[in-house]
């Protein structure tokens, strides 16, 4: 995601509150849980304020973060950030490939006959959207490419 928004950098008010976004996106992670987003939010909020970073920026940190649950339209900045942790939907196909039995590994503890028609609902979701990216930044560049990659995965499953 910091690759991914480095060339963006100067839209958005604060640098550092994306960092801070981008590192504690994920860092609470459980596939057996719903609630990863809010409390990867909750973490960032207790330890920003340890740090007294300011408190506008801590909102919007875990705005940020809480906005990729759903992904959302909010603004410039937000959406920004939520394309930026779906830019992997676009990737080269390889990569995406690569991504997609990462994300079957993550739920491995779950059969096919379980994961499957999950996965599809998934596909099936970003394929339904007007737009998957709310961007004309990001979707100038992955709007293609991903809906391609997400097509070819959903044909996968069987």
């Amino acid at each position: 995601m910091f690759e991914e928004l480095q060339n963006y950098r100067a839209s958005f008010s604060n640098w550092n509150t994306v960092i801070f976004a981008i590192a504690y996106h994920d860092i609470i992670y459980n596939v057996l849980r719903s609630d990863n987003e809010e409390r990867s939010a909750e973490l960032a909020i207790d330890r920003l304020k340890i740090i007294s970073f300011p408190s506008d920026e801590i909102q919007n940190c875990a705005k940020m973060i809480l906005a990729t649950k759903k992904h959302e339209s909010h603004d410039f900045q937000t959406n920004l950030f939520t394309d930026a942790d779906l830019s992997i939907l676009g990737a080269e196909a390889e990569v995406y490939a690569a991504y997609s039995k990462q994300i079957r590994r993550e739920y491995s503890l779950y059969p096919d006959f379980v994961y499957n028609p999950g996965r599809r609902k998934v596909l099936q979701h970003f394929l339904a959207m007007e737009r998957i990216y709310k961007t004309k930044e990001f979707s100038d560049r992955y709007e293609t490419s991903a809906r391609i990659n997400l097509e070819t995965e959903l044909k996968s499953i069987t």
